[in-house]
């Protein structure tokens, strides 16, 4: 079943907020095997002008990621996600995010096609702090794999 291209374009509502902490900075900075101490020592981040320890660069996606929930569980969109690989993530940041951030995703869905006939979809999240303040942008392309032939 074709994705209804008509939702390029949708935004969704912004999650809860998410809570950034110390600890789960250092454990996926640790998982992803980067030893950088601003990410784990808080005086390391102040030295290079953050007010806390900062998050490697892709912690974002875990955030993101489950945003981007609203968009694949939406059953009007008429997403197979059992069929869904991931294609493509991007991130522009404004500012690092920093242990005590309290963040929200926007998840908009920015286009919708259909190519060699897998349909794919494009989704922006757009994460701002408590203020309002812009912190990231998540670009990420899914792709829903074409049902072989029986």
């Amino acid at each position: 079943m074709a994705l209804d291209q008509s939702f390029a374009g949708r935004s969704y509502p912004p999650t809860p907020p998410y809570e950034v902490g110390r600890e789960k900075i250092r454990e996926f900075a640790e998982a992803i095997g980067d030893s950088h101490p601003a990410y784990t020592d808080p005086e390391a981040a102040k030295q290079l002008g953050h007010p806390d320890v900062i998050a490697p660069p892709t912690f974002v996606f875990s955030i993101t990621y489950r945003a981007a929930h609203q968009v694949v569980r939406d059953p009007a969109l008429g997403l197979d996600y059992t069929r869904v690989v991931h294609g493509d993530q991007k991130f522009a940041y404004s500012r690092p995010v920093r242990a005590g951030d309290r963040l929200t995703v926007t998840s908009t869905i920015e286009s919708v096609r259909s190519m060699a006939g897998n349909e794919v979809i494009d989704v922006r999240g757009d994460v701002h702090d408590e203020t309002g303040e812009h912190v990231v942008t998540a670009f990420t392309k899914l792709v829903s794999r074409k049902k072989e032939a029986s």
